[in-house]
């Protein structure tokens, strides 16, 4: 039995995870029970929202162990102070977000007291204990923030030379993009193609790395840490065209598409969204209709970001105009368009189509550019249709498995922010003195620093098993993507927002680039999902089915 002045070991936080699960596991039965196994989901939606959000943090909880014994497997050294406070703080959000839906399951004390007595209540204690946290922040503040767990030899090169890269080609115009709203240098995309960073989950005979996607991830971790909107997205919206060809295009327009993706030759928007129609997906009413050869587009588009850029865009629409089919009536295509700079342009063809776009101004995430579209009789050539005839009515199912990647991705991303918020912390403290001393001397400051880094831990620990499932599984692994993007973006909001307030004042001046980060985190739990689509439709259906 560990007292609370002992610090906890990591049999502590496997109790503390056990404890967890038999109370979140009742509670998921008597959920199941009471939405006819995720029928009713939207006559109780508060409820699932709050069993979802627990269900990922215990799993998070749950990979933050299995990262720790892996490694330790494997011969490489962790924190393990780190994991057992991520663990502990995990936890104690699912025994908190339990309580208040108990009695809606018909439970209660008596089952909180079962999963939670006193010598796990104990032990929940320790690994939350403030003299524990202040030791981790200490060490990160040490550190000067660089908290990243080791991994085997390949992945630790993939991450150190996408670090190199990030430092020298993307901080240095990072703070300028994100001030003057500018546009993503050409030489980002360029040297980016040169390296390989467009084809990492592409096979080589279609000109890419393969390299799986934790590769994928650290590498989006990477970029995002030197600049979101000007390096960490850009992957992005290939990879997801990627794997919608993989899924469902057809030989001849893999080898067509996947080698210019690859290279970087040809850049990505993906066009989903309509000014009325957001998470609705399956509601798209933006319309294709057969002429000839071709097909011809008309409808407005919302969103679509880099879509002045972009060289094609990865457009869903209705291919049947017969609403009550939903989603079985969209389909996929690659619509070609000439590449433009700045915040709107006009593509004209010369039968008279037209595309229209205009940025929407935005508080962060600058630099990427997000467009409201307009298609006017714009046409496309019917061999860009993703699976050709085999492809009608298959649009969403491709576009929801490349979304599972872009949720991947932004898990990434998330966890690539919050680094760079976590480390420009650390440095801060230290040369910022208040009251004769530097601020990092307070315990305050060190045990926010201890609860930024084990939070990180965990947002890590989920996103890079997201990524190994998805090796082994793609469609088995989208619940679990989801659950990583989830965690890792708000752990991405929070983490960022502790930052700036260890800035003081500073911290809301642009001359600090935390204040960058703070608004470029605010749209991670909108993109990719926005957080309640996430916790009913996706995660929660996936559990109570």
């Amino acid at each position: 039995m560990t007292s609370p002045s002992t610090p906890p070991a990591l049999s502590d936080a496997r109790t503390l995870l056990d404890a967890a699960m038999a109370l979140l596991d009742p509670c998921l039965e008597k959920t199941r029970e009471v939405t006819q196994n995720g029928k009713g989901i939207d006559d109780h939606q508060v409820l699932t929202e709050r069993i979802a959000y627990a269900s990922t943090e215990a799993r998070a909880a749950q990979e933050v162990l299995a990262f720790v014994e892996t490694s330790a497997a494997e011969g490489r050294k962790l924190d393990e102070a780190t994991a057992v406070a991520a663990v502990a703080e995990l936890v104690t959000n699912v025994r908190n977000r339990l309580d208040g839906i108990l009695p809606d399951l018909g439970m209660g004390d008596a089952e909180q007291e079962a999963a939670f007595p006193a010598d796990v209540r104990a032990l929940l204690r320790a690994g939350t204990q403030e003299g524990l946290l202040r030791e981790i922040g200490r060490a990160a503040i040490e550190a000067k923030g660089r908290t990243e767990p080791a991994l085997d030899e390949m992945l630790e090169q993939v991450r150190d030379s996408v670090r190199e890269f990030a430092e020298n080609e993307v901080v240095p115009h990072a703070e300028f993009i994100h001030r003057e709203d500018r546009d993503i240098p050409e030489e980002f995309i360029t040297k980016m193609g040169e390296l390989g960073y467009f084809g990492l989950s592409i096979p080589e005979e279609y000109g890419g790395h393969e390299m799986g996607n934790l590769a994928m991830v650290l590498t989006t971790e990477e970029l995002s840490r030197a600049s979101l909107a000007a390096a960490g997205s850009l992957i992005t919206r290939p990879e997801i065209l990627t794997k919608a060809l993989l899924q469902g295009g057809t030989e001849d327009q893999k080898k067509h598409w996947l080698p210019k993706l690859a290279s970087g030759e040809i850049m990505v928007g993906v066009s989903v969204t309509e000014p009325d129609i957001g998470s609705d997906v399956a509601g798209v009413k933006c319309r294709a209709t057969r002429d000839g050869d071709d097909w011809v587009i008309n409808g407005p588009k919302a969103w679509c970001t880099f879509a002045g850029r972009a060289d094609v865009l990865a457009l869903l629409a209705r291919t049947d105009p017969d609403m009550s089919k939903r989603q079985k009536g969209l389909s996929l295509f690659i619509v070609p368009k000439d590449s433009f700079p700045g915040h709107e342009f006009e593509m004209k063809q010369p039968g008279g189509g037209r595309m229209v776009g205009k940025a929407d101004a935005t508080p962060g995430y600058r630099g990427m550019h997000s467009f409201t579209l307009n298609l006017e009789n714009y046409r496309v050539p019917g061999a860009n249709l993703v699976g050709l005839e085999e492809g009608l009515g298959r649009g969403f199912y491709l576009q929801m498995g490349g979304f599972a990647a872009g949720r991947l991705q932004t898990a990434g991303r998330g966890c690539g922010l919050a680094q760079a918020a976590l480390e420009e912390t650390a440095k801060y403290v230290v040369d910022r003195k208040q009251f004769q001393h530097p601020i990092s001397e307070f315990q305050l400051t060190q045990y926010t620093l201890g609860r930024m880094a084990s939070k990180l831990f965990a947002a890590r620990a989920i996103s890079y098993a997201a990524a190994e499932a998805m090796d082994e599984d793609e469609r088995a692994a989208g619940p679990l993507a989801a659950q990583a993007k989830l965690l890792a973006c708000d752990i991405a909001v929070e983490v960022c927002q502790q930052g700036q307030l260890m800035h003081g004042g500073w911290g809301y001046a642009e001359e600090y680039p935390i204040s960058r980060y703070v608004v470029d985190a605010q749209v991670l739990p909108i993109f990719e999902g926005v957080k309640p689509i996430l916790e009913l439709p996706v995660i929660g259906r996936a559990l109570l089915r």
